[in-house]
Parts: C-alpha cells; sequence; structure tokens
C-alpha cells in the first residue's frame, strides 16, 4: 500500500468526511446490537456485543476489497412494472423486513408480557443473538460501503475511516447497552427505532430515499424526550423514598417572670 496519501489535503478532507458517515451511518448497527444484547447476562451480552462490532468491522474491511463488486451490485437485475431492483436494493428489502419483523416480534412480546422460560432462553440464546447480529451487519455493512464508495480514492484511507467509526461504534455501544438494560421503559423507544429504520430501508431498496437526517433527528429528539422523562421519573422515586423529616422540636424554654 503506498502512503503518498499522508501529504495529500484531499486525502485528509476525505479522511475525515468518510470518518462522520461510518459513524453515523453505524447509529442504526449500535442500536439493533444494544437490543440483542439487553437479554442476555452481562457477561455474555459483552461478549455478543464483542463479537458483533468485530463482525461489523472485518465484513466492511473485506468488501472494501471487492469495490468494483459492490459498483457492480447497483447494476439493475430485476425489472418489473416500472420498477428497477439491483443487489443492493434486494438487500436493503430484505433487511428492513428483518428489522420489521423482529421489531414487531420483541414489541408484542413486550407489550403481552410474554417471555421465555430459563431453559428456552438459555439454549442457544447466544447462538441466535450472534447470528442475528451476522445478519444485520451485513445489511449495513453493504449499505455503509456503498454509500461511502467515490468518496476517498485510496482504499487505506477507507479503511482507517471504518476503523475510526467501529472504534467509536464499540465505545458507544456499551453505554447504549447498559442504558438500555436498566431503563427498561428505553427498550421500546429502541425498537420502534428499529422499526423506522426498517421502513427506511425498504423505501431505499424500492427507490424511494427517505433522507437520513429525517430519521435521525427524530430519533435523536425522541432520545432527549425519554431522558428527561428518565430523569424526571429518578427525582419522584428519590423524593418517595427519602426519609422523612422529623417535626421540629417545640422550644421548652419558659417565659421568664419580672419580680
Amino acid at each position: 500500500m503506498s502512503l503518498d496519501w499522508l501529504t495529500s489535503p484531499e486525502a485528509w478532507i476525505a479522511l475525515a468526511s468518510l470518518t462522520a458517515i461510518e459513524i453515523v451511518l453505524g447509529i442504526d448497527n449500535v442500536v439493533f446490537i444494544s437490543v440483542l444484547v439487553s437479554k442476555l447476562p452481562k457477561e455474555e451480552a459483552d461478549r455478543a456485543r464483542k463479537i458483533g462490532l468485530a463482525l461489523a468491522l472485518i465484513f466492511r474491511i473485506i468488501l472494501l476489497f471487492f469495490l468494483s463488486w459492490l459498483i457492480g451490485l447497483t447494476q439493475p437485475v430485476i425489472e418489473f412494472a416500472g420498477l428497477s431492483l439491483s443487489w443492493r436494493d434486494i438487500v436493503l428489502v430484505a433487511g428492513g423486513l428483518f428489522l420489521l419483523v423482529k421489531a414487531t416480534r420483541e414489541v408484542h412480546a413486550e407489550v403481552e408480557g410474554g417471555h421465555q422460560s430459563a431453559a428456552t432462553a438459555a439454549e442457544g440464546a447466544f447462538t441466535w443473538v450472534v447470528l442475528q447480529v451476522i445478519i444485520i451487519d451485513l445489511v449495513f455493512s453493504v449499505d455503509s460501503i456503498i454509500t461511502a464508495i467515490g468518496m476517498a480514492q485510496q482504499i487505506e484511507v477507507m479503511i482507517i475511516a471504518v476503523i475510526i467509526a467501529v472504534g467509536v461504534m464499540y465505545l458507544s455501544s456499551g453505554p447504549v447497552s447498559a442504558f438500555i438494560a436498566k431503563h427498561p421503559t428505553t427498550k421500546m423507544l429502541a425498537l420502534s427505532f428499529l422499526m423506522l429504520i426498517g421502513v427506511a430501508l425498504i423505501a431505499d431498496g424500492m427507490g424511494f430515499h427517505i433522507p437520513r437526517a429525517y430519521i435521525y433527528f427524530s430519533m435523536a429528539f425522541a432520545a432527549g424526550v425519554e431522558i428527561f422523562n428518565v430523569i424526571a421519573s429518578r427525582n419522584r422515586n428519590q423524593k418517595k423514598h427519602a426519609p422523612a423529616k422529623a417535626p421540629a422540636k417545640k422550644s421548652n424554654r419558659k417565659r421568664a417572670v419580672g419580680n
């Protein structure tokens, strides 16, 4: 690999821009992994999170070495009723449907209060979580790399941007997972995000692009409101369980009687 790009201002600008885009596109992945691992014991959850993000990094780097193949994925392979679908579109639609089905089932379980038995939850739960992470990692990796193609000419710049972005995802996924596990109400919000992302992926695959800025703004606004709700709920609980103040003692001092 050539290191000539180190002296190129354009390459550094491309690196900064591409890193920012990869971080933003990684938000979806972080939310999905955080929701999935929230059902596992802490030790297994941390291990599944690390495996999921490691796979995300591996998939992205591998796909970078197949740029010509990835560009070919944008060529139409199916045409019907005036609609042209490429392999990228098919992957996005399939991934969006997967997210919708997964999020809907999770919402149903939360609303109905259905829980797996201990035996069922223990049997293959970790493997099933990792398998789902692999599926969605593939979807987000293809979308992320194809979206980023054209921003940088050097593959070294692309690889560094991907490594930095996945590093940021790793640092942020821990607090996000812990927050969801600690505050169960936020899980419903995260599942709603996944449904929104699923709809956006399907729309993109069908040729109707929904600007990501709209989606991420709505997610950030809803998350901000939920954070205020969590803080308000915590303050109410603290006041409710705070020890009652003892009543002020009355003064027993007798008034002096004048002689």
